[in-house]
């Protein structure tokens, strides 16, 4: 595959002597002058050498059964194992476990896994990152929050080496970070997509006026305009208060064919009544959803019936799930797959050359990569796009009304 040399920052300093002030005020002070010495010629000075890492290093971290002239792959790992959340703490631990696991998946005894906690702070991150690149990481696993991403992508990009994240924040994707998450624009483009395909064309919307309805909206009004098909109306509310009423009001309105809800939970059901007070009579007008909607309980509710959300392939992970559940003893986190696939990824890619196995090149293969829950592949920009499913809510659990591609070649919307 075609290898981009990573570029490199040098400051070149010139030095020009210039003829001192005290020389000129005695010249000038004589009735004969003589013309002023040439000043010398400017010193070139050497610019300071490369700081990307480029070769194996003595100084650089090194089992003792590593055959000798061999360059390992390097990981660094960087996750809030000390964060002050018990749940972030945990999710962390079982996150490294589903690398380590990965990394005896792959029988790549060249593979070292180096850890280091950044604590759930950025400050800590960035020290962690510099560590990690003391010790000659080749690329970083993590972290896990923006704000540390944030603040380790500079290091990282300073020494040539990529960063697979797992934040779900695009604005800190790119210039070699790479987010390896689930991020809803992927389930909003996928979902409307298909609801468009099957011939709806007046779509309105149902956001939270939450961060994440922020990224969601203009994703909404994005692919729906990409589909050629009409926004028709946008409704937020305070999923804090849960008065949906005057939004649904609105809503049943706007003379639409679906109804996006991004909102998950107990407010979602509530939402579907909400509607339906208003007149809206969801077996013809289609309701759509994200994976926010993956939750059995939403099955319990007659008027979500018919509903398509994007998600994952169902069962997709169910070997990962198995494998994990026999070497821990207990469930892995839906997270906990991010950490496996980034592992199953530098194992992938570890034949190629030494501190160019990882180019933009590798990372953004247009053909992507098999992953725990499905297809995916990197865009240039660093967000992510996964190969999903669109799901039926039905009463004995959720169907699968069009499968998630296998492949990114000609693959639908």
């Amino acid at each position: 595959m075609p290898v981009s040399a990573a570029s490199s920052r040098s400051i070149l300093h010139r030095l020009c002597a210039i003829a001192g002030t005290l020389s000129i005020v005695a010249l000038c002070a004589c009735t004969t002058t003589k013309p002023a010495a040439p000043p010398p010629p400017p010193v070139a000075v050497q610019p300071p050498a490369p700081h990307q890492l480029a070769a194996n290093q003595p100084n650089f971290f090194a089992l003792p059964n590593i055959p000798q002239g061999t360059t390992p792959v390097r990981v660094g790992v960087i996750l809030p194992f000390s964060d002050s959340s018990p749940n972030v703490r945990a999710l962390a631990g079982a996150m490294l476990k589903a690398a380590e696991l990965a990394l005896y998946d792959s029988g790549n005894h060249d593979i070292l896994l180096m850890t280091a906690d950044d604590t759930g702070s950025a400050t800590d991150a960035a020290a962690a990152a510099q560590k990690l690149l003391d010790q000659g990481a080749e690329v970083i696993i993590g972290p896990l929050f923006s704000g540390s991403v944030a603040a380790v992508a500079p290091l990282a990009r300073d020494h040539g080496v990529p960063v697979l994240a797992f934040s779900t924040d695009r604005t800190v994707a790119g210039n070699g970070v790479y987010l390896l998450s689930f991020q809803p624009q992927s389930e909003v483009k996928r979902v409307v997509g298909y609801a468009a395909s099957q011939g709806h064309k007046n779509f309105a919307a149902m956001i939270p006026q939450t961060p994440y309805g922020d990224v969601v909206e203009q994703s909404f009004r994005d692919s729906v305009t990409a589909a050629g098909a009409n926004v028709v109306d946008v409704e937020r509310f305070n999923p804090a208060v849960g008065d949906v009423m005057d939004p649904a009001a609105a809503i049943a309105k706007s003379d639409c064919d679906a109804i996006f809800i991004a909102q998950g939970g107990s407010l979602l059901r509530n939402i579907a009544p909400a509607l339906a007070y208003d007149g809206i009579d969801h077996t013809k007008v289609q309701y759509l959803g994200t994976g926010l909607w993956d939750d059995p309980t939403n099955t319990k509710e007659p008027l979500l019936s018919g509903a398509w959300f994007a998600a994952p392939q169902p069962s997709a992970d169910a070997d990962f799930v198995a494998k994990y559940q026999q070497t821990f003893t207990t469930n892995p986190p839906q997270l906990a797959a991010l950490a496996y696939d980034a592992v199953s990824l530098v194992a992938l890619l570890a034949p190629g050359t030494p501190y160019h196995r990882f180019t933009q090149a590798a990372l953004t293969d247009p053909n992507g990569f098999a992953g725990v829950d499905g297809v995916f592949r990197f865009r240039p920009d660093g967000t992510i796009e996964r190969g999903l499913a669109v799901l039926s809510v039905q009463p004995d659990g959720f169907s699968v009304v069009s499968p998630a591609p296998t492949t990114f070649q000609a693959s639908g919307s």
